[in-house]
């Protein structure tokens, strides 16, 4: 047998048909979930545009071949959308039609009655005496109906019968939960859309605005405008880290971060707050997280007749768990030269092998901070974006260091140093701690929220509560008896529900003014 061709409007209705199936719309939550696992794995731009960065100097093979998938932007990526919109598009056709089909079952009239109930699951019969065939019909009636069943009757072969059915919360929940996954999916795509998230690096005693120009990197929405920017400001009055002193086994582990800041809307008072790990702070809209912390040496560079040409806070970078850390000071001008300092600090300095220095505790016990000095053209004028975290050396001349003949600069707080060639002096001040701060904002929230909780009522529902049917079926057995058949149905798997038929039973025996036999 030759199965006949299909034409293309044919092959459009399969397709189709396969889309919203049930079956399609669990395989491609699946395949969310999978393509989400690279968004844990490799740094984001969205949120973590440093550790990119990062990654591409440390794989500088590999992060290209990456960007190409564009792993490093998997939440926005072509392969990761088409997945988001099948899903969406398969939850829409599956859950219309059933929502149509559920709605005509809800009107329509609990099934006719059995001709052989014996053959059901749940099935039981009583003979009862003395008892008129209407009066039991109306007490079956009264406790399948206070059982929360829709009850119908049907009369047949010279018997009286009633058919009713409960459950349809269970659909419903069901219902409900996919609807409730729709709206998840419109919410995070508005939210996507419509929300921003930018970071900012920030020294005790400094603060920000919550402006474009304020923010070290910065990722809108589709849709995103300046206008959403709600004006206010924040200052990081001090960060305080506690680390693990009694356990040996963990010494020098962090155990708790604290932010102090002072924030303050627009024409509001300024208050003082807190900032935690997983504790963010929420403000205008917007939820600013901590996402990471280091040191940040106060360094003043002079020229060669005293002056000074460079004073700030320089956020170094954490290499390690002891906090060694890596900075970079870039002085374009006020010197005889370019000069690009690449600096090392060590938290809690000691000699390792080699001459080299390590730092054996991240909190400050004997802070030392050195520099690497280098001159040439630091590339500044070249047009192309710089990170202010490394330094190019391709156009460098090393002076200081590992293979030049003079050692690197070494200064604790408050000593100076002077760089090789009259270039001038070097002056470690002092060391302050900075924050690391991402301000999320999503409009929908709220709305994620809500249908996130829907759909956990929605699945409980779908799982707790059993669909049933049960038939009752009264017939004359005799002079002045009657025999009561009773039996059930469930959709699906239902392991009460012979013990809900014997509720049944018991409840119309008591119901009748009868005894159990």
């Amino acid at each position: 047998m030759v199965n006949p061709k299909l034409s293309i409007a044919g092959y459009g209705r399969w397709l189709w048909s396969l889309l919203t199936s049930m079956r399609t719309a669990l395989v491609l939550l699946l395949f969310l979930a999978i393509a989400a696992i690279p968004g844990s794995l490799f740094p984001q731009h969205s949120s973590d545009p440093n550790g990119v960065a990062q990654y591409f100097a440390d794989n500088k093979d590999l992060a290209p071949v990456l960007d190409t998938f564009q792993l490093f932007d998997v939440y926005s990526s072509v392969w990761f959308s088409a997945i988001y919109i099948l899903l969406f598009i398969s939850l829409i056709g599956c859950v219309i039609p059933r929502t149509k089909h559920h709605f005509d079952a809800l009107r329509a009239r609990p099934p006719r009655t059995p001709a052989r109930l014996e053959r059901l699951p749940g099935f039981d019969e009583r003979e009862f005496g003395g008892v008129d065939a209407e009066v039991a019909l109306a007490s079956a009636r009264r406790v399948l109906k206070s059982q929360r069943y829709r009850v119908e009757r049907y009369d047949r072969d010279g018997a009286i019968t009633i058919s009713a059915e409960r459950g349809y919360m269970r659909e419903t929940g069901n219902l409900v939960f996919h609807f409730a996954l729709v709206g998840v999916l419109i919410a995070v795509g508005f939210g996507s859309g419509f929300g921003y998230n930018g970071q900012r690096v920030i020294v005790e005693g400094q603060g920000f605005s919550n402006t474009l120009l304020a923010y070290d990197s910065f990722n809108p929405g589709r849709f995103f405008t300046p206008t959403q920017l709600e004006p206010y400001s924040l200052k990081l009055d001090k960060f305080t880290t506690t680390y693990e002193q009694k356990n040996l086994n963990a010494i020098g582990q962090p155990t708790d971060y604290l932010a102090n800041v002072t924030a303050q809307l627009r024409d509001q008072k300024p208050f003082a707050t807190t900032i935690k790990v997983n504790e963010p702070l929420r403000i205008a809209g917007t939820d600013v997280y901590l996402l990471g912390n280091g040191y940040a040496p106060v360094v003043t560079v002079r020229n060669p007749a005293g002056k000074v040409v460079f004073h700030d806070a320089v956020p170094f970078l954490p290499q390690d768990k002891n906090l060694t850390s890596l900075g970079v000071v870039k002085l374009p001008d006020g010197l005889p030269k370019q000069v690009g300092m690449i600096g090392f600090f060590y938290p809690t300095a000691q000699d390792a092998h080699g001459g080299m220095k390590v730092s054996v505790y991240p909190d400050l016990v004997d802070p030392l901070l050195t520099f690497n000095i280098y001159v040439g053209d630091l590339g500044l004028n070249d047009g192309v974006p710089r990170s202010i975290y490394a330094l190019d050396t391709s156009k460098l001349t090393k002076l200081t260091g590992i293979n030049t003949k003079l050692e690197s600069l070494e200064m604790k707080p408050g000593q100076s140093a002077t760089m090789p060639n009259g270039l001038g002096t070097v002056t470690f001040d002092k060391v302050v701690r900075y924050a690391s701060l991402d301000v999320h904002h999503d409009p929908t929230q709220g709305w994620v929220l809500f249908f996130a909780l829907a759909a956990l009522a929605g699945l409980l529902t779908s799982l707790f509560i059993p669909r049933r049917r049960v038939w009752v079926s009264i017939a004359p057995a005799g002079k002045n008896k009657i025999l009561v058949e009773y039996a059930a149905l469930a959709r699906g798997d239902d392991p009460t529900l012979v013990a809900g038929v014997q509720g049944i039973i018991d409840a119309h025996i008591r119901d009748l003014g009868l005894t159990r036999d």
